[in-house]
């Protein structure tokens, strides 16, 4: 507690030795902005996919796709026969047989709005809603077989797996950016201590002749490029979360071009972007000063 005190009040004597105007600052308050812009926006992507994709493979999970034959002559029968099936079937919870009006509009993608149903042999679909726990894929597909001949059960398997492992891509590649964006800020806080220590030699030199200690002088350094970085994050941080408020927002399960943002616990990672930048600004600020007053020596 102590240190952390002594790190926001500094030291008047040992201050004079950092600049308080130049381009060290400027470029310190800029970078650290910058990339606390950039990681709330990634950040906002990566949760938003990864809470969406979460969100369809749970629905997908729970669902299965029954689709009968085309044949005019035994559609009613079959249907018949497939709802008695599923309805006697453990771990099924929901069955419903697709309109026509609903098999035209998911066609309607592919085949336009004019598709004569009533003269095309379209197989029948029904939508079946599972608990997830008590059903069993296999036994209902072997009871399928016996009684309703030719009938497919998808139960989204093949759409689901592709989905997390999409989801598990992107979450990945977000928080590589974030690593690669906390990189980029302790090189360039790094560079820009050492120009300061370098234009400010002399300072360095009279400091130490009155008796000034390395730890003291760094600590100086520590002090102001640590709370700059803090600054700009936290500017840079605000901005990201007023472009995240600003986009289109709606039913994120429909296109994950909606609802981009953060929701719940989710909200503590933006927050925590600010400190982030202090802690890599203090390390960073600290392993340049040590290095380059050895070099002053």
């Amino acid at each position: 507690m102590k240190a952390l005190l002594e790190l926001m009040l500094g030291d008047p004597q040992a201050d004079r030795a950092v600049p308080q105007t130049g381009m060290t600052v400027r470029l310190t308050v800029f970078v650290a902005a910058v990339m606390a812009f950039l990681a709330v926006i990634t950040l906002a992507v990566s949760l938003t996919t990864n809470r969406v994709a979460s969100l369809w493979a749970a629905d997908l999970a729970q669902s299965a796709t029954l689709r009968l034959p085309a044949d005019p002559a035994t559609a009613d029968a079959l249907l018949l026969s497939a709802l008695d099936v599923l309805e006697t079937t453990p771990g099924v919870t929901r069955v419903r047989a697709l309109s026509q009006d609903e098999q035209q509009a998911l066609l309607e993608p592919w085949f336009g709005p004019d598709l004569p149903l009533d003269a095309l042999p379209v197989p029948q679909l029904i939508e079946i809603v599972t608990d997830g726990d008590d059903f069993d894929v296999e036994g209902l597909r072997a009871r399928l077989s016996a009684q309703v001949p030719g009938a497919i059960l998808d139960d989204h398997t093949a759409w689901r797996a592709p989905l997390l492992d999409a989801a598990a891509r992107v979450r990945l590649i977000g928080w590589s950016v974030i690593v690669l964006i906390g990189a980029t800020v302790a090189a360039m806080i790094t560079l820009a201590a050492q120009a300061a220590l370098a234009a400010n030699a002399r300072i360095i030199a009279v400091l130490r002749l009155v008796g000034a200690k390395d730890a003291y002088i760094a600590r100086a350094f520590v002090r102001r490029f640590t709370l700059r970085a803090a600054g700009g994050a936290l500017v840079g941080m605000l901005i990201g979360l007023g472009v995240v408020s600003l986009m289109p927002q709606g039913d994120a399960t429909r296109s994950l071009l909606l609802g981009v943002g953060f929701e719940g616990a989710e909200w503590v990672w933006p927050l925590l972007i600010p400190v982030l930048a202090a802690i890599v600004a203090f390390f960073a600020t600290r392993a340049a000063a040590f290095r380059r007053l050895r070099e002053q020596t």
